[in-house]
């Protein structure tokens, strides 16, 4: 994990063919529902932009995280879901436009905003312990992990649409792989800071988890969108992007530390996803009952 090819070549390279394979899920249409259905979107990005990053930064203070945890954690909130929310949208029967529209616009803005959240909580947390930071270098080393490969899969899935459709099992399957590989690696290397603090990150990114699907659902009540809507959002802002947490904290902070909440915040996020697809199918059913009934 620590050698230099694998930061700073493999797992980038690895990154951006998550992206690429993200990019040929995606058209046009995905970006134009901001225009014609803008509420959930907006709303959307207020749970994952605004919210979701001061809720972080509480459960840092009220677990008491040490610097790198709760700066790993803090990087793990400024990272959108990616692909992984919208197979989980897929599975839970909740609004797979509105899941797919709203990680494209938030991964997007996420490029250029997940700079500045990193530059303010590593000073904030790990204060002259801090690594060398570059806002350029990390601006620019998004763009071109995340950004650039999501803009060609787009293109070649708006004029080879049947290749792109054909390979998009083949990607998920590898997103799916190389982050459970990732975060394997991750914890080996880093077991010795994680037997000492794992009841607490633990706790913390489950506490995230939880926390951050909540807020997603009552954002929907709140806004009055649809139940459908509603679980879509508690999904969006519960699911986050462990990868590039990863790869931020290991190839453009090079402090593997980092990047050990969002290896344990890998294997946590399921859970969240999993009660809310129970609360999705209760409710389907309820409501069915309901309809049963006034027909009757």
């Amino acid at each position: 994990m620590t050698g230099s090819i694998l930061n700073e070549v493999f797992l980038p390279f690895a990154l951006a063919l998550i992206m690429f394979g993200m990019g040929l899920t995606l058209t046009r249409l995905d970006f134009l529902r901001l225009w014609q259905t803008p509420k959930p979107i907006f709303v959307g990005l207020l749970g994952q932009l605004l919210l979701l990053p001061l809720l972080a930064f509480a459960i840092c203070f009220w677990f008491k995280l040490a610097p790198p945890l709760a700066v790993g954690l803090m990087i793990l909130a400024a990272c959108p879901g990616g692909t992984m929310s919208n197979l989980i949208s897929h599975l839970s029967n909740a609004n797979l436009a509105l899941s797919i529209s709203l990680t494209a616009v938030c991964t997007l803005v996420c490029v250029f905003t997940t700079p500045f959240v990193v530059e303010f909580f590593l000073s904030y947390f790990a204060d002259d312990n801090s690594p060398s930071f570059s806002l350029i270098k990390t601006s620019v080393g998004l763009i071109l992990v995340t950004l650039v490969p999501i803009i060609l899969g787009m293109v070649i899935r708006h004029y080879f649409s049947s290749f792109a459709l054909k390979s998009e099992l083949f990607f998920r399957r590898f997103s799916m792989t190389f982050m459970m590989v990732i975060i394997a690696g991750l914890l080996l290397q880093e077991r010795d800071t994680l037997m000492d603090s794992f009841s607490q990150v633990f706790a913390a990114c489950l506490a995230l988890n939880l926390l951050s699907t909540i807020i997603g659902l009552v954002l929907g009540k709140v806004f009055h969108l649809s139940q459908k809507d509603a679980i879509t959002l508690g999904i969006e802002v519960g699911i986050q992007n462990s990868t590039v947490a990863i790869l931020i904290a290991i190839s453009l902070l090079n402090t593997p530390s980092y990047a050990l909440s969002a290896g344990v915040y890998g294997l946590t996020m399921y859970i969240g996803a999993a009660l809310l697809a129970l609360y999705a199918k209760y409710t389907d059913k309820d409501k069915s009952l309901e309809e049963v009934n006034v027909e009757a």
